[in-house]
């Protein structure tokens, strides 16, 4: 049996380096996590199906 790999997270960039109010994602084939980064303890705020995450993209 092996272990699921942690997410690899990613700023959004639109976050600047200095700050702690931003959007992270981590893209998977299955699914797409989004977090706050101010809750990152609090794990992925949001948990979406590859398809809903393009929808919400293409509609920013």
């Amino acid at each position: 049996m092996t272990s699921a790999q942690p997410p690899t997270w990613f700023k959004s960039s639109y976050s600047s380096e200095e700050r702690d109010n931003c959007v992270e994602v981590a893209p998977s084939p299955a699914t797409v996590l989004v977090r706050d980064s101010k809750r990152v303890p609090d794990g992925p705020n949001l948990t979406l199906t590859p398809a809903a995450w393009a929808a919400f993209t293409r509609s920013l």
